[in-house]
């Protein structure tokens, strides 16, 4: 009879191909090799192109705040002026100075100034013949008024030390997108490979009923109707065969995008390599409280803003100094260090020296009560921005790990659904053979049996990804990898 046929041959090799959640590596092709999760997630951290854009973020920000540094840089300045008309020589003037700014407010200044000339010379450049019109100076400008606690030269540098750190959480933000996209990809990589050995599978099996069931109807054991059937059944495996087989090619291209060697240079995925099965670890139950603790201190969003508000804070605090009157003494010791008299000079605070100051005030201070007042806008501003994205990241926290813990129950309930479907269909062959059932029943067991199959392979790769996406929306660098 044809349910002796059909039993045989489906028995023989259908059951142990279709009984496990995700296909195995003993059914895939003795060649193949596996690309495991961590083994693809370390060649994206150390290749990928766009992780390595996001690592010149830090290195910009480094440079940013060598150029900040740099307006504290010694400096080496010289100016040389010199008149000759009608064989008379006018003023032949040399200044030399080597300037050295420091963090405190005091720009120390040393050099030495020559001035020469027939008659023609102002009296205030004028210099003793004795010391051969030459004389070393030294001195200091101070503020005492605005400049005295914070000036734009130290608020750059602070600014840019502040730069430095928003760099590097811009920098974890960039490289945790491209990294959340990788894990995606490789987990519907996954799914899809998998899914596309089980339809393949299927085709075997659908095949083989088909084969059989025209050998029970040439020898008048089926009717004819059972082959219509059957090959309606291998049509239907074929198609969704060849759908699986489109969406793996796919999934395959979107993988290779993360793919590239030190050099550069991209890396094409064989046809040979497939993905491994997952581990299912689930969460613990404190998880969810130590990632929210975590978002708060280091999330990428959250820290930028807060160190927005550092950098705004800095701004206002010059702000605020600019309201204060510039008022600046300047003091420069003056001394001959050649003597054609052979005379020794000795330094004297109260006798050579010049001393100068300098004071502006505006009267009204509106343009100066303007930059506070826009600075405070902004940090108010900011702070509800800051405020906002860390309700946002916190709910995003919350509805991810429900999200992951979900999934995870569910894949426990479709593993189940998996096994009794399995048992129906141990039934239905029983039934078969004892004449209580049919070929269509019989295909419409295997056809739910494949059906929560694929399932399951779905919910296993729905679940890798709801895991890196709660990390990813933690800010936790490099998705806790």
């Amino acid at each position: 009879m044809i349910r002796g046929f059909v039993i045989v041959a489906l028995f023989s090799f259908y059951t142990p191909v279709l009984a496990q959640g995700s296909i195995s590596e003993e059914s895939a092709e003795m060649d193949t090799v596996i690309l495991a999760f961590d083994e693809f997630y370390g060649l994206v951290i150390e290749n990928h192109p766009v992780v390595k854009q996001a690592n010149l973020l830090t290195r910009d920000a480094a440079q940013q705040l060598r150029l900040a540094r740099g307006s504290f840089d010694p400096k080496l300045e010289g100016a040389f002026d010199f008149k000759n008309f009608k064989d008379t020589e006018y003023y032949n003037k040399l200044d030399v100075s080597l300037k050295i700014p420091v963090w405190f407010p005091v720009d120390p200044k040393v050099g030495v100034e020559r001035n020469r000339g027939d008659e023609f010379l102002n009296d205030e450049d004028f210099i003793s013949s004795s010391t051969n019109n030459q004389q070393i100076y030294a001195g200091v400008s101070v503020p005492i008024g605005q400049g005295l606690f914070i000036d734009k030269r130290r608020a750059t540098v602070r600014k840019a030390q502040v730069l430095q750190d928003m760099a590097e959480a811009e920098q974890i933000k960039e490289i945790n997108k491209i990294l959340l996209t990788a894990t995606k990809d490789y987990w519907e990589w996954f799914f899809a490979y998998n899914n596309y050995v089980l339809m393949r599978q299927s085709i075997l099996l659908a095949q083989d009923i088909f084969d059989r069931t025209k050998i029970a109807h040439d020898y008048g054991e089926a009717a004819p109707i059972d082959t219509v059937q059957a090959k309606i059944n291998l049509l239907n495996r074929v198609t969704a065969m060849q759908q699986a087989n489109i969406a793996r090619i796919r999934a395959a291209f979107n993988l290779a995008n993360h793919l590239w060697t030190p050099q550069g240079a991209p890396l094409e995925l064989e046809d040979n390599v497939r993905p491994q099965d997952p581990e299912v670890n689930f969460l613990e139950d404190d998880l969810l409280t130590q990632l929210v603790e975590l978002a708060r201190e280091n999330h990428p969003e959250i820290r930028k803003l807060e160190l927005k508000n550092e950098s705004l804070a800095i701004d206002l605090r010059l702000a605020r100094e600019n309201m204060k009157p510039r008022l600046d003494i300047n003091y420069f010791l003056l001394d001959q260090p050649i003597d054609t008299n052979g005379d020794q000079n000795f330094v004297a605070f109260d006798e050579n020296y010049k001393v100068g100051v300098d004071f502006a005030f505006p009267i009204f201070l509106r343009k100066e009560r303007a930059k506070v007042a826009q600075t405070n806008i902004k940090i108010a501003d900011n702070n509800f921005q800051l405020n906002f994205t860390e309700r946002t990241v916190i709910n995003e926290i919350n509805g991810q790990y429900n999200s992951a813990v979900t999934t995870a129950n569910i894949l426990g309930q479709q593993q189940e659904m998996v096994n009794n479907y399995q048992l129906i269909l141990i039934a239905e062959r029983l039934n078969l053979v004892n004449g209580e059932s049919d070929l269509f029943k019989l295909n419409i067991q295997m056809d739910k049996l494949i059906e929560s199959q694929s399932k399951l392979l779905k919910l296993q790769s729905s679940y890798q990804k709801d895991v890196a996406t709660l990390y990813w929306a933690a800010g936790i660098a490099n998705l806790g990898n």
